[in-house]
């Protein structure tokens, strides 16, 4: 299907590390699906050691904007860097090794504006990939789903179409470009997904590989606390250490009866030693709560930020900018 012309200017955000054979004709997909639109593709370099940058330059393209980073600082902070850079209206990203199709841009690009979504994700059709990578994956999607709202199922797509502000708030660090779709939700964005073509690669070889899952399950971890816990540490290290201060009080208040009722000896026992221990782990992990609560109040404050996003306002019908003065 031929889509038509899109008024607002794209960008396409590629991070590229060693793709020196996919770089020319990933351009040339890219230009040919967005054909008739304004639009600009930036190829973020991830200190690449083949010639993917001399391939870049040599294409001397008017549309190719070449972000160069001075070393190897992975696949998130790329994605960062390049959607710093961008300028479009509509902000896109997708792999360096062709294997997302640049066809399905715009047919994501349209679903978000008529339908007014932040994020519009792609599910990955027939995935051409091994099992070393999708595995992993299918492990991560099914624990997103079990413990958050986001009903995604392929979180690990990197085609994906943003609105400017939904791109521009992401804070990519980590791993954390595996997440992507989870963090804008996690900031208020409203995300859908549609089904995109996969293809198998052609050129060079994959950087993935088994040693990245405990990274992406620790970047899990993280981003399920910032859901539940961010704005109020307290009410998770707070009911962890009411509960072990529970326990360990209980556990001595046995001990002293078993002692002063019964007359038993008590100091040999290995129990003295967990009730001791959980009693002042407990008060260790309520004052931790207190203290990384009021660290957080201090973020927010010493920042000026608050702990709210405003979607839209609106007097009668009207939309109008979004800023609120606050008070003292």
């Amino acid at each position: 299907m031929i889509q038509k012309p899109v008024s607002q200017i794209l960008s396409v955000v590629v991070p590229v590390y060693n793709e020196e054979e996919n770089v020319p004709l990933l351009v040339s997909r890219i230009e040919g699906a967005l054909q008739g639109n304004t639009f600009e593709i930036i190829l973020v370099d991830d200190g690449s050691t083949d010639q993917t940058r001399n391939e870049i330059k040599k294409l001397k393209n008017p549309n190719v904007v070449l972000v160069e980073l001075n070393k190897n600082y992975g696949q998130s902070l790329a994605l960062a860097a390049g959607i710093d850079y961008a300028k479009g209206d509509y902000i896109i990203t997708m792999d360096g090794d062709l294997q997302n199709d640049p066809d399905d841009i715009l047919m994501m690009y349209n679903k978000a504006v008529t339908e007014d979504w932040d994020v519009v994700t792609g599910i990955r059709q027939k995935r051409q990939d091994n099992l070393v990578r999708t595995f992993p994956s299918k492990i991560a999607n099914w624990i997103i789903r079990k413990t958050t709202k986001l009903d995604i199922q392929d979180h690990g797509c990197a085609l994906k179409v943003f609105n400017r502000e939904t791109a521009k708030d992401l804070n990519l660090y980590g791993e954390m470009h595996r997440y992507i779709t989870l963090l804008a939700f996690l900031n208020g964005a409203k995300v859908t997904e549609v089904k995109v073509k996969h293809h198998q690669r052609q050129f060079g070889k994959s950087k993935y590989g088994l040693g990245r899952t405990t990274k992406v399950i620790n970047d899990l971890i993280l981003l399920l606390f910032q859901r539940k816990y961010l704005q109020k540490p307290i009410h998770l290290f707070g009911n962890i250490g009411m509960l072990s201060f529970s326990i360990g009080g209980l556990i001595l208040l046995y001990l002293m009866v078993v002692k002063f009722t019964l007359g038993q000896d008590i100091g040999n026992r290995p129990l003295l030693i967990l009730g001791i221990l959980l009693f002042f782990v407990g008060i260790q992990f309520f004052t931790t709560g207190i203290i990384i609560d009021l660290q957080m109040r201090t973020y927010f404050e010493s920042q000026h930020k608050r702990p709210y996003k405003i979607r839209k306002l609106f007097i009668g019908e009207t939309e109008i900018e979004k800023t609120i003065h606050h008070g003292n």
